[in-house]
């Protein structure tokens, strides 16, 4: 199993050596407004969390709140936040294409920013372990790059044909919407995406 995009374990610790430029240390709008309008319920986990600022989100809701990612600098970083604002919630270092490891399950599933950064034989493990986790029924909310994003630096631009492919199997799709991501250098085109877990075997 490759580590996830271009970047190793060493590198995404080292890209949190200085607030990296994804990491607004606020959560993105578009999760606000989900947050505000009770989309998510019950145990909740954020792969790929960085910093946390979702996990702690949900966690001041009174949800059950559990982060994950592969290094463990924004681990620490994320504890110190709990502590700091008193929430209760959990954050773990581990790979996310390896969720059924954790032998835990979710209700909601949240992915801001970590999806587009897989390749497409990658993208499909990632899918299948988050599907592993979530429960029937459960929804997963994701934020990415859009094909309406200029440059071709950064992450992958998907369309929306890349997500409805990915999740063409045990999903149901609820919405794929055109938005707009919040980052240090201006707004990013992106999408919003929703969808749920149907019933079956993963």
């Amino acid at each position: 199993m490759t580590e996830p995009g271009l970047m190793s374990p060493r590198d995404w610790e080292d890209a949190y050596a200085r607030p990296p430029h994804w990491d607004l240390g606020r959560p993105q709008p578009a999760f606000r407004a989900l947050a505000a309008a009770g989309a998510f319920r019950g145990r909740v986990l954020d792969v790929g969390c960085g910093t946390g600022e979702h996990v702690l989100l949900c966690a001041a809701l009174g949800l059950d709140a559990v982060g994950i990612d592969v290094a463990a600098a924004p681990m620490q970083a994320a504890e110190g936040k709990a502590r700091d604002r008193g929430l209760n919630a959990r954050f773990l270092q581990h790979d996310v294409r390896g969720l059924a490891e954790l032998e835990e399950s979710f209700d909601t599933v949240l992915d801001c920013g970590l999806f587009h950064i897989f390749c497409e034989e990658d993208r499909a493990a990632y899918v299948d372990s988050v599907r592993s986790v979530l429960v029937p029924g459960g929804r997963y909310f994701m934020l990415c790059f859009s094909d309406q994003q200029p440059g071709d630096g950064g992450p992958r631009r998907l369309t929306r044909d890349d997500i409805l492919s990915a999740f063409a199997n045990g999903w149901r799709v609820n919405s794929i919407e055109r938005t707009m991501l919040d980052s240090p250098t201006g707004g990013i085109h992106g999408w919003m995406v929703a969808l749920t877990r149907e019933d079956g075997t993963c």
